[in-house]
């Protein structure tokens, strides 16, 4: 397995080279975040299925990995094709100026040593050896379909507010996002615990899966999700924003804080 992963850790970094290379072809670094999302989900295929003989529990992760990379690749690809740039990369092209482009491309090798560590939850849960299947494995596969599901809902909840002209300008605050100011973000990271839970059992490298959710909610809460996304909303929606922030839990699903005096 160590073999496997190495080779799946090298097979990220080129993906993101490519990655690097598609954004500037376009202009577009949205992009980047479309080829990390298939890209793990291609080196999670082979992290799942390599070694063999396969078994009912690499299969599983296989199809798990599978289905979370092609749902969320998809819509980031939906998303860079009708609109602008994502305002993070916007902002980072402003702020490294003539720089953005090496300094992105070292950004992107550092986003492929991140995927390559939640990819070895994925290994540890395909390769667990205890028996096929068993209660953690059918929470797992419960997990990650809500996870899914939560945020395909959250995504297309903002993408129907954005739609509607009445709403330019305001801040979404309706479904989920009425719980949570980034709901999307939330069920993200809750689906790596699906791999977490498969992956332990009675061999000692089981837990070391806990890595993934650690490492994604350190990642999305602490690093380049909610921060620069947040640092953005403000500039673009001021006072506004802040009211949101007072009334709506930053991550984890809330009921929204009533502000009436």
């Amino acid at each position: 397995m160590i073999i496997t992963f190495i080779a799946a850790t090298l097979l990220l970094s080129f993906i993101m080279a490519g990655g690097w290379a598609v954004q500037r072809a376009t202009g577009n670094s949205g992009w980047v975040d479309v080829v990390w999302s298939f890209g793990l989900g291609i080196a999670g295929l082979v992290l799942a299925l390599v070694p063999g003989p396969i078994t009912g529990r690499q299969i599983l992760v296989a199809v798990m990995i599978a289905a979370w990379s092609l749902r969320l690749g998809l819509h980031i690809a939906q998303r860079s094709m009708s609109g602008p740039e994502d305002a993070r990369y916007a902002a980072l092209r402003q702020e490294w100026g003539a720089n953005f482009q090496v300094r992105l491309f070292l950004f992107l090798q550092i986003q492929a040593a991140a995927a390559a560590l939640l990819g070895l939850s994925i290994m540890l849960a395909a390769h667990n050896p205890a028996p096929f299947p068993r209660v953690l494995d059918f929470c797992g596969i419960a997990i990650l379909i809500i996870a899914v599901a939560g945020e395909g809902i959250a995504d297309e909840q903002l993408r129907r507010f954005k739609k509607n002209p009445v709403n330019k300008g305001r801040v979404c605050d309706a479904g989920l996002w009425a719980w949570s100011r980034h709901p999307n973000y939330f069920f993200e990271w809750f689906g790596w615990i699906a791999y977490a839970l498969i992956a332990i059992g009675d061999w000692g490298w089981g837990w070391v899966a806990l890595s993934g959710p650690a490492f994604m909610y350190w990642l999305l809460v602490h690093v380049s999700g909610i921060p620069l996304l947040e640092q953005q909303m403000l500039k673009s929606r001021g006072d506004a924003f802040r009211a949101y922030q007072r009334r709506v839990s930053a991550f984890f699903p809330l009921p929204p804080k009533d502000e009436t005096p």
